[in-house]
């Protein structure tokens, strides 16, 4: 391409720079246009691959949901647990917060596209496995899930927010990390049959 940039390498290009731009502005700060200014292409690139400005909303939360099941599927593999599952869940809030974002934003979303579906499908499924490894310890085993995805959601919100800072509730739990902190949290509705792993294996 004339712009520099094979077409597999420009679609990456612009997701990632859409993701710092909505880390450090929001979802709404962004055109095809400006990020293909950013990029130095032409500003018909980006619409070769995305289409619209949701389009490119649309694969981030695509890839977002994608990444989060291979976590949590990686987790139930090594016999995790659902308590390390949320712990999974909030380091990948933390590690993608644009991603996040946009995955829980509906109104931003084509609710129809099919790709965006199936990754949602896969993510979500993983989560409703965790009835499965509930079921011998949670009176209410599903209920159990929406408990505890309620947990690790709002830790996740509160945190990339700075709400769970500001508030000085995070102070209240001394030199812990955000991941103990989910640990502590969660294992309150769980509990953890496992010693928390060591710093080094954060």
């Amino acid at each position: 391409m004339a712009d520099g940039y094979h077409h597999g390498n420009l679609r990456a290009a612009v997701l990632a720079r859409a993701a710092e731009v909505i880390e450090q502005e929001g979802p709404y700060a962004f055109s095809l246009r400006s990020l293909a200014a950013d990029l130095g292409v032409s500003h018909t690139a980006p619409r070769y691959h995305f289409g619209s400005r949701e389009g490119v909303l649309n694969a981030l939360a695509t890839d977002g949901f994608t990444e989060l099941a291979r976590r949590l599927a990686a987790n139930r593999e090594a016999e995790g647990g659902f308590l390390e599952s949320g712990v999974e869940y909030v380091r990948f809030a933390m590690e993608h917060p644009a991603h996040f974002q946009v995955m829980f934003a509906p109104s931003l979303l084509d609710q129809d596209d099919p790709a965006l579906s199936a990754a949602r499908g896969a993510a979500f499924g993983e989560l409703r496995s965790g009835v499965a490894s509930l079921a011998d310890g949670v009176e209410d085993p599903a209920a159990g899930v929406v408990a505890g995805w309620s947990i690790v959601h709002g830790i996740a919100t509160l945190a990339l927010t700075g709400n769970l800072d500001s508030s000085g509730v995070r102070a209240l739990l001394g030199d812990a990390d955000l991941l103990a902190v989910t640990r502590r949290s969660a294992g309150l509705l769980f509990g953890s049959p496992e010693p928390p792993p060591s710093p080094a294996q954060e």
